[in-house]
């Protein structure tokens, strides 16, 4: 009889579906009157698109953004035809008809993307959105382009003007100030459609920031939108990896490739089944940690493809066994501290958890919805 694929697996990723609806809705409250929509790209910032967007629209969410076309098909597939899908990179060349087909709304940034979609042959079943740059200086169409394309920009078929701040993780940065300013003025041009800025961060810069929509993204999925004071999301996700082999070492002996650590006394080794190939940063080698049994203990060396090694010198000795669980992420590290300590931001470890982890989704509690996107 096979086993039960949980307690096979190397390593436990838990997703809270009622976490992530939680911490929509308190961004959804903080941005009313204006309606709050989500970003799900990048496969749910790697916690599953599909998942993470029907618990949304079961909360109510009827606006979501994805990154790339296909992310929208798919996504369209799994919602079926009622939620409003973005897609914000725009039509590729050759792709406009197949946003139609799938009812998609176009984000578009540059005037060959203003031109694929104005040639289309069937209108289009979803309007299109204008993106202005205002000085992120990434995607958008320039402030001279757009100036250039607004008498056309006010034909029918457009319905949301949108852009991106810079620097909103920093609330006393001037760019703040000066993209809005931009972005009003290009409003003006535009009066008839509705206006979007704010991302995830955005959000707490205050009402003057939130227009007709905000379009939270990290923050849906526990990342601290507000850098350097306490996190006002609830922790999503929790991971966990099991331990493999135990051994015990003595002073002097190498742990890892390279001979890279050396240990200064015996102790308690424990290797554990997770890797760069999981999508844990190499970049923990010598300064990553897990907790065991509520205690911290140190990533010792080089993290590998598959295997991590940990000092559990310390530890319970009742915790000591193969099959026994470190934790990664979770109550005692969150997403943002490991991310710290990989030299990295919330939004890179979410977005590399990878294919092998036993993934269990604990599901947001049977309840109606707390208003609408």
């Amino acid at each position: 009889m096979p086993s039960d694929p949980a307690s096979r697996a190397g390593a436990v990723l838990e997703i809270d579906l009622g976490a992530i609806v939680a911490n929509w809705r308190l961004l959804a409250a903080k941005a009313a009157p204006a309606r709050c929509a989500a970003v799900v790209k990048a496969n749910g910032y790697g916690l599953g698109a599909a998942h993470v967007a029907r618990a949304l629209a079961g909360a109510g969410c009827r606006q979501f953004y994805v990154a790339i076309l296909d992310e929208g098909i798919a996504l369209r597939e799994a919602l079926g035809p009622e939620p409003d899908i973005a897609v914000f990179n725009g039509p590729l060349p050759g792709s406009a008809a197949e946003f139609v087909a799938a009812r998609l709304s176009p984000v578009l940034n540059d005037p060959g993307q203003v031109a694929a979609w104005e040639g289309l042959a069937t209108p289009a079943e979803k309007p299109a959105i204008v993106h202005v740059d205002t000085g992120l200086n990434r995607l958008g169409l320039s402030q001279a382009e757009f100036v250039a394309l607004a008498e056309r920009l006010r034909r029918p078929g457009y319905a949301m003007l949108i852009s991106h701040l810079a620097c909103a993780e920093t609330p006393g940065h001037a760019l703040n100030a000066r993209q809005r300013e931009r972005f009003v003025a290009a409003r003006r041009l535009l009066p008839g459609l509705t206006a979007n800025l704010a991302a995830s961060s955005g959000i707490f810069l205050g009402p003057d920031y939130h227009f007709d929509e905000v379009r939270p993204g990290a923050a849906l999925y526990g990342v601290n939108p507000c850098p350097g004071r306490q996190n006002p999301m609830r922790p999503v996700v929790r991971l966990s990896a099991r331990i493999v082999q135990l051994r015990k070492i003595d002073r002097g002996e190498s742990v890892g490739y390279g001979a890279a650590h050396v240990m200064d006394g015996p102790g308690i080794l424990a290797t554990a089944a997770i890797g760069y190939a999981d999508g844990w940063p190499r970049s923990l080698s010598h300064r990553g940690c897990g907790w065991l049994a509520g205690m911290r203990v140190p990533l010792l060396g080089r993290l590998s493809m598959d295997l991590a090694t940990f000092d559990v010198s310390a530890a319970d000795s009742a915790s000591l066994h193969p099959g026994a669980m470190i934790e990664l992420i979770g109550d005692d590290h969150g997403v943002d501290a490991a991310a710290a300590d990989a030299g990295t931001i919330g939004y890179e470890i979410l977005t590399a958890l990878g294919s092998r982890y036993h993934r269990v989704y604990r599901d947001p509690p049977a309840e109606g919805p707390l208003g609408r996107c």
